[in-house]
């Protein structure tokens, strides 16, 4: 797949306003003016410094025939002198999308302190005569010094990146961004095993919405900056993005923080933060749990996508590869994740990341594409394929870990960190950029997700990825990140209408889990957000719902990482009847057509998915209800129904009613309705997941703004 450059990524003075270096003086150098001298053969020309928050962008005009060129970093004193020269990096042509404009993010530097630069062309080992040289002064740490809030700095930039944040200096610094700015708000999603917060920072302008459902009308994006212990540049990243935020005065990023919300979860597994360790204090990765959700710290991130339904997020990790790219990405890529949401997160690493990358310098590229790499597939227990079935848009980001032969000045351990953590805050910001410009193909995607897969239609595949291309192109050493195709014995051609499960499935004690911390199916279920049906001593958790690409992954008996193993309920209805159905137990409609009334008796569940009905629905006291993807010619009306309402994707010619329900938040999402839509006297009031109703008729009471 390949996209144009997007034109999104125009920087505000927050993400990189342009400060363009000048030439060092001739008399400085000793050496005649850049402007008077003489070009030599193959010399480097045109070339540019522009500083960013902890990297300078250089640029130049290419050298017909070059394979590489070397990037060269002089410090300077404050009085001008240079210090010692060193190679501080190496242009490859696979570094970028567009080899005639090459670009590179210099970085590890200390921020605030003065250079120059030159570059050379290389062919082959044989190097050529060095550019003109060009100074400047880099960025400070960012924030004025003397101004309250903008002035606070985390332990790793207070240390030059000598020592990463600990906990408490965290805590600390998000309490003080909490109180000095209105746009911060910190709240803790949950605790660690061993009891440490999980906080996560709320930032809008001119301040966040109050509660979570308000904050998920702003379309929010979100940002896990932390789940491997032992990765933590990008957490270092999130906390500097943070104050930026907070205090910053650019309108561009004001104009998009007044029409979303940043969710920022600094530190996921403190526990294995504080110890260094890439597991929590059980040794669980918890990037190996994010479906089956044993762990406290992976139960309260699937409770914060369930409440708060970000749109878009950013997962950060590094990666231990010293010949791949700077920033390798990756979407979600398991084979049932909703296609648009596959499309659009490819979009947003090739069509803006990578063009982007190009402009500033920064090399990305897909995560595992080298020979032989060893990568995380399609496993749904991952957090971009989790979040990729919960048709959340969203991108693996890889730190590399060492410089490597492309940044060869980082064997300096504060260098390899600081270009690491920049590299990170480059990413975070362009994806704020990126979301603001394209909101509406996100939404589309995303609604589009939750439509499809609450229409239970396909197949299911249990474990196998979508391929990805070695772009922007193969080259020696490279190869296309590799794929695991689904084998016969993990696709399921026709999927049950539901998974049955009993009492001793769903409320029985787990051994799964740290000891006094475990919880049942039926907490976990709950904290993914599906909808469960009590009918008399099971429980029936049906397909026709928004996670539905997730559900049979931890319920069939297929299933490579499963809970438990759920008997399938198939449908029992798929052809023609021509009079009325009454309903008095459990009654699938799966391609069905129904020529006469439905009536729902008290205790019983209807699922209809994929049908036509001519004639009226009525449910009163039903255990459950659920109907999507179909079309209904007469009223429909669901009251006092005792469990889950679940009504999404449907064309419903009449007055619809959800009305005295007693469970959660009836779903009512992304329906035509001819008529009115009245929703009164439910014990929580429905939603529409942000997948708007199209309603020709007045909309009543609790479905007002639905």
């Amino acid at each position: 797949m390949r996209y144009r450059r997007t034109t999104a990524g125009v920087f505000s003075a927050l993400l990189a306003a342009a400060l363009v270096a000048t030439a060092v003086p001739a008399q400085a150098q000793g050496q005649p003016s850049a402007a008077l001298q003489q070009a030599e053969p193959n010399q480097v020309q045109g070339l540019t410094v522009v500083q960013g928050d902890g990297y300078a962008t250089l640029a130049w005009t290419r050298v017909e025939g070059a394979t590489d060129y070397q990037i060269e970093r002089t410090p300077l004193a404050a009085d001008g002198t240079p210090g010692t020269p060193v190679i501080a990096g190496v242009w490859r042509p696979n570094r970028q999308v567009n080899n005639d404009e090459p670009t590179f993010a210099d970085a590890g530097f200390a921020p605030g302190n003065g250079f120059q630069w030159r570059v050379r062309a290389r062919f082959g080992t044989e190097v050529q005569p060095y550019s003109a040289p060009v100074s400047g002064t880099t960025r400070g740490h960012w924030g004025d010094a003397g101004t309250p809030g903008e002035n606070l700095r985390t332990q790793w930039e207070e240390t030059l990146g000598a020592q990463y944040t600990s906990d408490v200096n965290e805590y600390a610094y998000t309490a003080a961004l909490d109180g000095a700015s209105d746009r911060v708000r910190v709240v803790e999603i949950g605790r660690t095993v061993l009891n440490r917060p999980i906080n996560m920072l709320v930032i809008g302008y001119p301040r966040p919405a109050a509660t979570p459902e308000a904050v998920a009308a702003t379309n929010p994006l979100m940002v896990n900056c932390n789940v491997h212990g032992n990765e933590p540049g990008d957490r270092e990243a999130c906390l500097i993005m943070a104050r930026q935020l907070a205090f910053t005065k650019d309108a561009k990023t004001l104009d998009l923080l007044s029409k979303t919300t940043m969710l920022i979860v600094p530190t996921l597994n403190g526990d294995g933060r504080a110890a260094n360790s890439r597991g929590n204090s059980t040794g669980q990765d918890l990037n190996r749990d994010h479906s089956l959700i044993r762990q406290p710290e992976t139960r309260a991130l699937a409770e914060m996508v369930r409440d708060y339904r970000p749109i878009a997020g950013y997962d950060g990790h590094e990666y231990g590869n010293t010949n791949t790219g700077d920033l390798p990405m990756l979407p979600p890529r398991h084979q049932n994740v909703a296609q648009g949401i596959f499309d659009e997160s490819q979009k947003m690493i090739e069509g803006h990341m990578y063009t982007e990358g190009a402009r500033d310098g920064w090399w990305a590229c897909p995560y595992g594409c080298t020979t032989g790499a060893n990568v995380g597939l399609s496993e749904e227990t991952i957090l971009r394929n989790t979040l990729g079935l919960k048709n959340v848009v969203n991108s693996l980001l890889e730190l590399r870990s060492s410089g490597g032969p492309t940044r060869p000045d980082e064997s300096n351990t504060a260098n390899n960190r600081r270009r690491k953590t920049y590299s990170a805050l480059w990413t975070f910001n362009q994806f704020l950029t990126y979301h603001g410009a394209s909101v509406q193909g996100i939404t589309k995607a995303r609604a589009e997700g939750i439509l499809s897969q609450s229409a239970n239609e396909g197949r299911i595949v249990f474990r196998g990825s979508r391929k990805i291309e070695a772009y922007p192109a193969p080259h020696p050493g490279e190869a296309p990140p590799p794929a695991d195709a689904p084998t016969p014995e993990r696709i399921l051609e026709q999927a049950p209408c539901a998974y049955r499960l009993t009492e001793e499935q769903y409320h029985g004690e787990r051994t799964d889990g740290p000891a006094g911390q475990r919880t049942t199916v039926a907490q976990r279920l709950a904290a993914h957000g599906w909808k469960v049906i009590k009918v008399g001593d099971s429980y029936l958790v049906p397909l026709s719902q928004p996670q539905r690409g997730l559900i049979p992954l931890l319920l069939d008996e297929q299933a490579v990482e499963g809970l438990v193993a759920g008997e399938r309920v198939a449908p029992t209805l798929t052809g023609t009847r021509n009079g009325p159905l009454v309903v008095s137990g459990v009654a699938c409609l799966d391609g069905a057509t129904v020529r006469g009334p439905i009536q729902v008796r008290p205790g019983a569940v209807l699922i209809v998915n994929g049908s036509s009905i001519n004639g009226p629905v009525d449910a009163t006291g039903a255990a459950g209800f659920v109907v999507t993807d179909s079309r209904v010619n007469g009223p429909v009306r669901a009251t006092g129904t005792q469990g889950p309402v679940v009504v999404v994707g449907n064309t419903l010619t009449g007055p619809v009613g959800v009305v005295d329900g007693k469970d959660v938040a009836p779903l009512v999402a992304g329906n035509t309705v001819n008529g009115p839509l009245d929703c009164t006297g439910n014990s929580a009031a429905p939603t529409d997941l942000e997948v708007a109703n199209s309603v020709s008729g007045p909309k009543f009471g609790q479905c007002a703004q639905l």
